[in-house]
């Protein structure tokens, strides 16, 4: 059964910073592609950005240079460093593994609210 736990969120002021984290069980999850979406109240999930079995990232327009996905095997973690946070990134941020063995699996979320 695959587990997807994120963890990171919280409450920060416009400029500032966050680190997301998605730990994945098994172990062997940690090396498929991996994403992370977003939902705001009222719109739809999007997604913010993937990171492929060889390190090649993706980002939507709007996070580009300011997000940063990256993997750490050894700890079977995906983050997600958000810098220069805006209060539009406010929303419930999703871990998700698109196609482990033909499923997509989501993690529970974590609420990222971005306010002064």
């Amino acid at each position: 059964q695959v587990q997807l736990v994120e963890s990171g969120g919280g409450l920060v002021q416009p400029g500032g910073s966050l680190r997301l984290s998605c730990a994945a069980s098994p172990s062997i999850v940690i090396r498929y592609v991996m994403g992370w979406f977003r939902q705001a109240p009222g719109k739809q999930r999007e997604l913010v950005a993937t990171i492929d079995s060889g390190d090649s990232t993706y980002y939507v327009d709007s996070v580009k240079g300011r997000f940063t996905i990256s993997r750490d095997s050894a700890k079977n973690t995906v983050y997600l460093q958000m810098n220069s946070l805006k209060p539009e990134d406010t929303a419930v941020y999703y871990c998700n593994v698109p196609n482990y063995r033909g499923t997509s699996y989501w993690g529970q979320g974590t609420q990222v609210t971005v306010s002064s």
